[in-house]
């Protein structure tokens, strides 16, 4: 099971089941495996968790499988969108994308089963898109995810 919430309003927290947590300080943009700093392309593994870090047009982008699901957080929306960069995102069961007009676009190019916005102006991520979920403080990812649509998550800080 993986369990995503706020740690404080600029930093998400994704915990395993054995509750090993991967930070996201969007606010500083910094990447933290438990205590561990991600800041250069590659592979890693720590307490469970793998994530493969790679550079594109001098951004980097991050794809975790954390308790057999696949995990991938969009950090930007100032890139373009080719076939080198699309198929990192292949098999997606969880999005972490921060909100801007031109990620919607992104959005649309990774078919993810969980869909979960974050910044300031999540919300209207969450209209251009048509949906209005509820509000929750943490969301749970627990056994087999529907791919034949997409649920949004509304992750309240």
């Amino acid at each position: 099971m993986i369990e995503i919430s706020y740690k404080n309003p600029h930093t998400i927290t994704i915990k395993n089941a054995d509750k090993k947590e991967v930070t996201l300080d969007f606010d500083a943009w910094k990447i933290f495996m438990d205590d561990y700093e991600v800041s250069f392309p590659g592979e890693y593994e720590k307490s469970g968790n793998l994530l493969e870090v790679k550079e594109y047009t001098d951004l980097l982008f991050y794809k975790f499988l954390i308790d057999g699901k696949h995990l991938c957080i969009v950090p930007s929306d100032s890139f373009e969108l080719k076939e080198e960069i699309i198929g990192f995102f292949w098999d997606v069961d969880v999005l972490i994308i921060k909100w801007s007009k031109e990620s919607f676009k992104i959005f649309e190019n990774i078919e993810a089963k969980v869909v979960i916005p974050y910044g300031d102006m999540k919300d209207i991520f969450l209209n251009t898109a048509g949906q209005h979920p509820e509000a929750v403080t943490t969301f749970k990812v627990k056994g087999e995810l529907d791919g034949d649509r997409t649920e949004f998550v509304n992750l309240e800080a």
